[in-house]
């Protein structure tokens, strides 16, 4: 995956320095971050502290987060937590908290009336301890607070220029790919002010919280140097905690405006090596302009860990096998090679194939199927051996922050090159020093199982018995007692499926082939063709009801999304478009609660439009079930047979059989997940969109009705419907050999006049239908004004 050092991206928030001077991006080959749960087996939340979680490998901007948004946020939980341990038994939590942050969520419209009037109150107390006189702030907080406490004071009078300050460095909270124009704190005398009561102050916490406020305030003032300097002749005497680095922040970012950008980047990795709030932000705004920019920042190093962080940071955005290199022979204590680590482990499991299938060669070619050992043998050659070596090596020397990591990293890439033995050494050295967390327990049973699973080329009854239980764990267990969102079960999920399937389908085991083969995680999709060939509809059906199935059967039949109701609901749908209607409802009787699914509109309306919507929301005075539907056509089928209203009995059959259709209202009764989902036939595989696209059963009982008509205007009414099954027959031929929406070519025809509008206006004239015909239908009325 490659990453370059991209043009800058501005922010519209105050996040340290970014408002200011601009950040970049790590960009990976797409937009959406496609890596994690479904195609990664590697957990990197196991290895790598929180802190780093952003930046671990990922699609996007950052892993997770998508863009960082805590800007205005990120040190409120620290904020909260040093003054209040500083009011301790002079203010309560509560209070503390409403004066530093006010109100937390976020409001999207103004609402005065619920505004918090925090900054107000903290004004209006600054004025009573400065004129000594009542206001309605201190009549609100005199009965809560005591005022003439010297700590509360204090907090108050710190918080009024805080947040003059932050009338510039606070910003919304939206992201903005136009520059945005810096605001400036341009009261000089103020910033003295707040810079003198940093210099009388004898108070630790209180001069450590004057002195970044002052290094703020500077770095928000229209002469940004003032804050270098001041932080070079003060910084010897400041403790080096979070807001020291938050202060370093603020001097690198001054040094890239200037243009100095070795020191700059040498300084933001000088924050992300000790500030793990920052590594987000830092990582964000660490850019060399060029090789020799780098260069120079890494000769500024004056010891390994500093270097180690440049790396850090530079594996982040550049390649992380030489970073981690590169670290190791630095510092192999450092946490750093953890992220990477797990960065490159990501990166080189992307590589791996596991669809069983290779690309086609030429443009619409179908891909072509892989047999186990051939997908195996690709795979080999996927992995990079340099990669392998180097953790390797760093597994031998067990001498990192974590060695889990290597051992773990090492036996996996071992299983993917198909050295199963040294797997599972690996995982039993990994044993030793993994720590005793859900996670990392979980992590381990998995590629264990990964790895016994790839050591079976053909299925036997022993070789079955080593993954039963992991198969079990991973398709049952996981799914249903598993509450997070971090470990990554679902890629060996599904690629454990698919490998069993194609052992079945090798050992010429059809059914289970489809039983493990069957694809969980697509919704538009068009259907399942398996089920197109009875006897492998039949074979299924007896499987399902099979009592004595092995241990691995009925894991597969538990997983398998299919079950006896779907296929008969199918069987049900197939037979009632081949007009087999006592056997279609012999199926549905046996579909549990599908029958009982009501129809979205009536389904033995007809009408000029093809108005799905319109259909669904008018009044029906009576709500159509699936059996319900069925059993209608039964009695009117009887009823026809005994030459019964024929008329009436076929005109209605005839709109039952059209809303099933592609084109009627009722497309939910052959919607699921054999036949497939779509709002155009292109969705649907060829044998069911030529199911669903014929009208030909309708055209035959509209032509039935026709010739029962006893009067024009229902001969009318019938030829219009039948031209409309006319008009679709049209369309399906037009666009036999389309196989998508976009292949098809504008050859200026949208219509033509089908046999029976020539009839229905040359005979049918004088009818009231043909006028309501004349005002619904565009094509019928394009036609009559030629």
């Amino acid at each position: 995956m490659k990453k370059i050092f991209l043009s800058r991206l501005f922010l519209a928030s105050s996040a340290v320095l970014l408002s200011a001077f601009g950040i970049i991006y790590a960009c990976a080959d797409g937009d959406w971050d496609y890596f994690g749960a479904y195609n990664s087996n590697f957990t990197p939340e196991t290895f790598a502290d929180k802190s780093y979680s952003p930046l671990f490998l990922s699609g996007g901007i950052f892993y997770g987060i998508g863009f960082d948004t805590q800007h205005n946020s990120r040190f409120n939980k620290n904020i909260k937590s040093d003054w209040a341990e500083y009011l301790k038994g002079k203010a309560d939590t509560t209070t503390v908290n409403y004066f530093l942050i006010g109100d937390e969520k976020p409001r999207y419209y103004s609402d005065d009336k619920n505004t918090i009037k925090n900054k107000e109150e903290i004004e209006g107390l600054h004025v009573y301890y400065k004129t000594k006189k009542e206001n309605k702030s201190t009549q609100k907080w005199g009965k809560k607070l005591n005022l003439k406490d010297e700590k509360v004071k204090n907090f108050v009078e710190f918080l009024y220029l805080a947040q003059k300050i932050e009338t510039v460095s606070i910003g919304d909270d939206y992201w903005s790919y136009d520059p945005v124009v810096a605001k400036t704190f341009n009261d000089a005398k103020m910033i003295q002010s707040i810079e003198n009561v940093y210099n009388t102050l004898s108070d630790p916490f209180l001069k450590n919280r004057y002195w970044f406020l002052t290094m703020k305030a500077r770095f928000y003032s229209n002469d940004k140097q003032k804050a270098i300097d001041f932080f070079n002749k003060t910084e010897s005497s400041v403790a080096k905690n979070t807001l020291y680095y938050r202060a370093l922040a603020y001097v690198a970012g001054i040094n890239y405006k200037q243009k100095k950008y070795a020191t700059s980047n040498y300084l933001y990795a000088q924050v992300f090596d000790k500030c793990p709030e920052l590594r987000v932000v830092t990582a964000y705004s660490f850019k060399p302009k060029n090789e020799s920019d780098w260069t120079r920042a890494l000769a500024l190093a004056k010891n390994n860990k500093e270097k180690a962080a440049l790396w850090a940071i530079h594996g982040y955005y550049k390649d992380e096998k030489q970073a981690i290199e590169k670290i190791y022979e630095l510092d192999p204590k450092s946490e750093h090679l953890n992220y990477l680590g797990t960065r490159l482990v990501n990166s080189l499991e992307q590589k791996i194939n596991n669809s069983f299938q290779t690309d086609g060669q030429g443009e619409n070619q179908k891909p072509k199927p892989q047999t186990v050992a051939e997908n195996k043998t690709e795979n080999k050659t996927k992995v990079d051996n340099s990669a392998v070596d180097l953790i390797a090596k760093i597994s031998a020397a067990g001498n990192t922050d974590k060695p889990y990591l290597w051992d773990i990293a090492l036996g996996y890439l071992q299983t993917l090159k198909g050295d199963y033995s040294n797997a599972d050494k690996n995982y039993t050295k990994a044993e030793k020093t993994l720590p005793k967390t859900e996670l990392a327990g979980m992590q381990l049973r998995l590629l264990r199982f990964v790895n016994n699973l790839s050591k079976i080329d053909k299925l036997t009854d022993k070789n079955e018995k080593t993954i039963l239980a992991d198969l079990n764990w991973l398709f049952t267990e996981l799914p249903k007692n598993y509450k997070g969102d971090t470990f990554r079960y679902q890629n060996a999920s599904s690629w454990s499926r698919s490998y069993l399937s194609h052992l079945y389908k090798e050992k010429g085991d059809q059914v289970m082939a489809e039983i493990y083969g069957e694809s969980r995680y697509s919704y538009w999709n068009d259907g399942n063709a398996y089920y197109d060939n009875e006897k492998n509809l039949l074979a299924i059906k007896s499987f399902l009801e099979k009592s004595n199935k092995s241990e691995i059967e009925k894991i597969g039949a538990g997983i398998y999304s299919l079950k006896l109701k779907d296929i008969n609901n199918f069987q049900a749908i197939q037979s009632t478009f081949k007009n087999k209607i006592p056997e279609a409802i012999a199926f549905m009787q046996q579909t549990d609660s599908v029958q009982y699914v009501k129809f979205l509109g009536n389904p033995f309306n007809g009408n000029i439009k093809d108005c799905h919507d319109c259909e669904h929301a008018a009044y029906q005075k009576r709500k159509y079930t699936y059996i319900d539907f069925l059993t209608t056509i039964k009695e009117m089928q009887d009823k026809l047979a005994q030459k019964e209203d024929v008329y009436t009995n076929s005109l209605l059959l005839g709109n039952a059989f059209y809303n099933i259709s592609h084109f009627g209202n009722g497309r939910t009764f052959y919607e699921m997940s054999i036949v497939g989902y779509g709002s155009g036939p292109y969705s649907f595989r060829d044998s069911m969109k030529d199911m669903i696209t014929n009208n030909s059963v309708s055209k035959m009982y509209y032509q039935k009705a026709f010739e029962a008509a006893s009067n024009k205007e229902q001969k009318a009414k019938c030829l219009y419907l039948i031209s409309k099954c006319e008009r679709n027959d049209y369309y399906n031929k037009k666009y036999t050999n389309i196989n998508s929406y976009w292949e098809i070519q504008d050859d200026k025809v949208n219509f033509i006049a089908w046999n029976s509008f020539k009839v229905l206006r040359k005979d049918y004239s004088d009818t009231k239908y043909y006028q309501d015909v004349i005002a619904e239908c565009g094509y019928f009325r394009t036609y009559t004004n030629q």
